[in-house]
């Protein structure tokens, strides 16, 4: 894909970008999803942060249809569910400490929500939380290169607000964030029904901020990804529609995925996220749907 020749101009040492078509669009088959484009080192494992959360998010799902758990299930503050942790709806802080606010109130972005998912699916489970999401998430789709660790984060064990490995734990190439990427494009873990709930907007009309990006009202979220709704501007592009999802991490890693226009996008790289983010990703992921548009990306050859 042309447009990938733009990830050589980022300001980084070392970059990996992908591109999936999963609609009968490009080289990708109806109901199949294929690789349209590569750019950089898809075989280096970068550092992932909290694009982590899409991965237990998953696991989540998947403990749900196993009837391990319920998203109506309660955890983390009174009143608060699954899925209010999973959408940041519980009221809880980013890091350890009590609620901000009550359940369902605002969107606010809390690591701590996810170590307490991480807690409740492990005791439900019977197993340590990082090997439920290696047998039930990592193993299956293949992302063989994908491991919890330290400096996985960019802050040893811990990350940001004390963020643990549930919130920011996972490093993987390229290959592995592809094959997340395409997991929420087009699911085989979980039935269609489970991953259309999973993609619409959790928790309705709530304000909040999106770090690094800013405050929106409403900052609509969906259960372990970001919903774009009406977000301007935003990380992914002026052009992905408001259906997109996706997360992006501070270690300077990022996936969205498209429904409307049947594409997704993933990359990693070894600059934090920061203005140089904000100013290349949104310029990626708008030539990306252009050229998805014109029809004119290659046969899925490496630039």
């Amino acid at each position: 894909m042309r447009a990938l020749e733009r990830v050589r101009e980022w300001p980084v040492d070392a970059a990996a970008v992908g591109v999936l078509a999963f609609r009968p669009v490009l080289s990708a088959p109806s109901g199949q999803v294929a690789v349209v484009g590569t750019a950089g080192l898809p075989s280096r494992r970068f550092p992932w942060a909290s694009v982590t959360k899409p991965v237990t998010a998953l696991a989540v799902l998947v403990a749900v249809e196993e009837g391990t758990l319920s998203l109506e299930a309660p955890a983390g503050p009174p009143g608060s569910t699954v899925a209010h942790l999973l959408a940041h709806a519980s009221g809880l802080g980013p890091g350890p400490g009590p609620p901000m606010t009550g359940p369902g109130r605002r969107r606010i972005y809390s690591n701590a929500g996810y170590d307490l998912l991480a807690d409740r699916l492990a005791e439900r489970a019977g197993l340590p939380f990082e090997r439920y999401v290696e047998e039930g998430v990592l193993a299956p789709l293949g992302m063989s290169g994908c491991r919890f660790g330290p400096g996985a984060d960019r802050g040893g064990g811990v990350g940001p607000d004390g963020a643990g490995p549930a919130a920011a734990g996972l490093s993987g190439t390229l290959d592995d964030l592809l094959a997340l990427a395409s997991e929420w494009s087009a699911p085989t873990l979980v039935s269609p029904e489970t991953h259309a709930r999973a993609v619409e907007v959790a928790f309705p009309g709530l304000a909040g901020v999106v770090p690094g990006l800013g405050r929106f009202d409403p900052c609509d979220w969906a259960l372990g990804v970001e919903l774009r709704g009406s977000k301007r501007p935003h990380w992914s592009g002026e052009t992905t529609s408001a259906a997109t999802v996706g997360h992006f991490g501070r270690s300077g890693s990022f996936f969205w995925v498209d429904p409307v226009a049947g594409v997704a996008c993933a990359g990693l790289s070894d600059r934090p996220f920061g203005p140089w983010a904000l100013d290349a990703w949104p310029r990626l992921g708008d030539a990306v749907l252009a050229e998805v548009a014109g029809g004119a990306a290659g046969d899925g050859q490496h630039v």
